[in-house]
C-alpha cells in the first residue's frame, strides 16, 4: 500500500539485486507464487548470493537536474568561473583567494558551498598540483625531470604541473636569460667607447655620439627587461623561486648586474665621476651569488661542480672579472685584485670541468650550441681587467688574451657546427657578449703591441661582433612582435615535487568513473546468460522510484 505523499516527504529508491541465472523469477502481483525446484536447484542456491533489499534516499533524476542547475547558476553568479591552474605559481597562490571564498561562502547556500568545495576540489586535482608545503624540487628532481645538458627539455616519462597544450601566462614564460639580451647591448655601449678612446682605433675617428646612443638603447631595455622580471616576482614568486633553484638557470642571475656593470663602463661620462658607492652597490649582489655558487660547488652533494656544471657557469665567473675591471678604472685597485683573485681561481676549475665534460657524456643539442662560445667571454675580459690593475698589458694579460684568441679561431672554424640548423632562441644572445668582449681585449692589446696586424685584427672583430649583435637584435624584435614564438613555454619550472606516472591522470580518472558506475542503478528484466553472468561481478539492478516514507 502507498504511502500518501507529503510536501515534507523524504524521497527514497529502492533497489532489489537478484543473481542472473537459472533461479526462478520473482512475480511483484503473485506474491503467492512460489515456483518447484529440484534438490540439486536448492544445493546450488546455496552457493549463490541471495537477492538483496535496498533502501536509498535518493532524488530523481529531473530534481537531482534541476537542483544541479540551480546550484551552478548560483556558484556562477556568486564566484564566476576563473581559470585556477597557475594558482600554484602565484605569490598569493591560492591563500588569499580562500579566504576570499570563505568570507564569500558563509551566506551561501550550504548546497551550493559543498558544490562549490567540490568544484575547487575537481580543478585542483585536474591542475595535479603536488603539495602546499611551499618546497621547490630538488638539484636531483630538476636531473631525473630533465633532459639535456643545460636541463631545458621535459622527459618523456613526466607530466607537467602545468598544461602542454595551451599557451602560459606571459610572465610565466619570461625566463630570467631575458638578461643576456641586455649584457648584449650594453657591451657594445662599452665596446664603441674603447674604440672611441684607444690609440690603436684613433684613426677610425668615432664619433662620442654613437656611444651615447647605444648606451641610451642599453639603459632601456634593460630598464624594459627588469621591469618585466621585475612584475614576474611580484605575481609569480614561486616560478623564479624554481628558477634561482634551477641547477643551470641560476648562473643567469648574474646577468642583471654584469649588464649594470657593463652600463657602467660604458657610460659616456669618464667612469673616474663615478662614485665608489656605485661600485660597490654593484657588486654586493654578485659576492653574495659567488659565496652561495662556490660554497655549493666546494660542499659536493648533488650542487657539486662535476655535476651542474654547463658552459652557462662562465657567468659566475665572469662578472668578477667585469667588477674588477670597472673598480680598477675606478681607481679601487685593491677590491678590483680581490674579485681578480677569486674569478681566477674558480675559472681554472672550471674550464677543466667543462673540458673534460665530466658532468655528462651527452652532446648540447643544436639550438643550444651558441652558448659554446661562453668560453672566450671569461678569458678575454680577464686580460683587460688584469691589464687595467697592473697598469699594462703585460705578461699575465697577454697569456688570458692569447687563450681567448685561441678559443675563438677554434670555434669559429668550425662555422657549420654553430650557424647552420640552428633554430633560434634567447640562447643565440650567448654569440653577443663572447665576440664583443673578444673584440675590445683586441683593441686593447693593439694598443700595447701597435702594428699592422693587431689594428687590422681589432677593426675586423670589432665589425664581427656590432653585425652579430644587430642581427641577433633584429631577429628577436621579428620573433618577438611579428611571430610571437620567443618566449615558449618554460617547462623547466613546471616539473613535479615527486615524479608522478605518464598515466596517472587517466587512471585516476578510471577510478573514479567506477566509483560512480556504482551508485547507478539500470533496469534490468530477465536473467543473462553464462557468459553474461561470467564477465559482470555485479549485475545492474533495478530501481523503482517514489515518493512518501519507507515501509519497513
Amino acid at each position: 500500500m502507498a504511502a500518501p505523499q507529503s510536501d515534507h516527504s523524504l524521497p527514497y529508491s529502492i533497489s532489489i539485486s537478484v543473481a542472473p541465472s537459472n533461479e526462478a523469477k520473482l512475480d511483484a502481483h503473485r506474491p503467492d507464487a512460489v515456483p518447484a525446484m529440484t534438490t540439486e536447484e536448492v544445493k546450488q542456491a546455496r552457493h549463490r548470493p541471495q537477492p538483496t533489499l535496498t533502501i536509498r534516499s535518493e532524488e530523481p533524476p529531473r530534481r537531482q537536474q534541476q537542483q544541479s542547475q540551480g546550484t551552478l547558476a548560483h556558484s556562477d553568479s556568486t564566484t564566476g568561473e576563473r581559470d585556477r591552474r597557475f594558482d600554484q605559481f602565484k605569490t598569493l597562490g591560492g591563500r588569499l583567494e580562500r579566504q576570499l571564498s570563505s568570507i564569500r561562502g558563509g551566506s551561501q547556500h550550504p548546497a551550493a558551498a559543498v558544490a562549490d568545495d567540490d568544484d575547487e576540489a575537481n580543478r585542483d586535482s585536474e591542475a595535479e598540483t603536488d603539495d602546499d608545503s611551499g618546497e621547490v624540487p630538488t638539484a636531483d628532481r630538476y636531473f631525473a625531470a630533465l633532459e639535456g645538458p643545460e636541463l631545458e627539455t621535459l622527459r618523456a616519462t613526466e607530466v607537467p604541473v602545468l598544461p602542454s597544450d595551451e599557451t602560459w601566462p606571459f610572465l610565466l614564460r619570461f625566463p630570467i636569460s631575458a638578461f643576456g639580451m641586455c649584457m648584449g647591448v650594453s657591451s657594445q655601449a662599452m665596446l664603441w667607447k674603447t674604440l672611441e678612446q684607444e690609440p690603436s682605433t684613433a684613426f677610425l675617428g668615432v664619433s662620442p655620439s654613437v656611444n651615447d646612443v647605444l648606451w641610451c638603447v642599453s639603459a632601456a631595455l634593460m630598464a624594459l627587461v627588469s621591469f618585466i622580471y621585475l612584475l614576474k616576482a611580484v605575481f609569480y614568486f614561486e616560478a623564479v623561486r624554481r628558477e634561482f633553484h634551477h641547477p643551470i638557470r641560476v648562473n643567469f642571475f648574474f646577468a642583471p648586474w654584469i649588464a649594470c656593470l657593463f652600463l657602467a663602463k660604458g657610460l659616456p661620462e669618464p667612469v673616474t665621476t663615478l662614485h665608489h658607492a656605485v661600485w660597490y652597490q654593484l657588486m654586493a649582489p654578485i659576492l653574495i651569488l659567488d659565496l652561495k655558487m662556490y660554497g655549493q660547488w666546494m660542499s659536493g652533494g648533488e650542487w657539486r661542480l662535476s655535476r651542474v656544471a654547463s658552459p652557462t657557469s662562465h657567468l659566475a665567473v665572469v662578472g668578477n672579472f667585469v667588477g674588477a675591471l670597472l673598480g680598477a678604472r675606478m681607481g679601487l685597485r685593491e677590491p678590483a685584485l680581490f674579485f681578480f683573485a677569486v674569478g681566477s681561481v674558480h675559472y681554472v676549475v672550471l674550464f677543466v670541468t667543462l673540458y673534460q665534460r665530466l658532468p655528462t657524456n651527452v652532446p648540447l643539442p643544436r639550438d643550444l650550441h651558441p652558448v659554446f662560445f661562453l668560453f672566450v667571454a671569461t678569458p678575454s675580459v680577464a686580460s683587460v681587467a688584469w691589464a687595467r690593475i697592473s697598469g699594462e698589458f703585460g705578461l699575465g694579460a697577454r697569456l688570458a688574451y692569447y687563450v681567448s684568441l685561441f678559443l675563438y679561431a677554434s670555434l669559429v672554424a668550425r662555422v657549420s657546427f654553430f650557424f647552420r640548423g640552428v633554430r633560434f632562441s634567447l640562447a643565440w644572445w650567448a654569440y653577443t657578449f663572447p665576440v664583443t668582449s673578444a673584440a675590445i681585449a683586441t683593441a686593447v692589446y693593439a694598443s700595447a703591441m701597435t702594428s699592422a696586424l693587431t689594428q687590422a685584427l681589432s677593426v675586423g672583430l670589432s665589425a664581427v661582433a656590432s653585425v652579430t649583435v644587430a642581427g641577433v637584435l633584429a631577429t628577436t624584435v621579428y620573433r618577438a612582435f611579428v611571430r610571437r614564438d620567443l618566449f615558449p613555454n618554460d617547462v623547466s619550472i613546471a616539473i613535479r615535487r615527486r615524479p608522478k606516472a605518464k598515466f596517472g591522470n587517466i587512471l585516476k580518472r578510471i577510478r573514479t568513473s567506477s566509483a560512480d558506475l556504482k551508485d547507478l542503478v539500470v533496469s534490468r528484466h530477465g536473467g543473462g546468460s553464462a557468459s553474461e553472468t561470467s564477465s559482470v561481478s555485479e549485475p545492474p539492478t533495478p530501481m523503482v522510484y517514489g515518493r512518501g516514507r519507507a515501509e519497513p
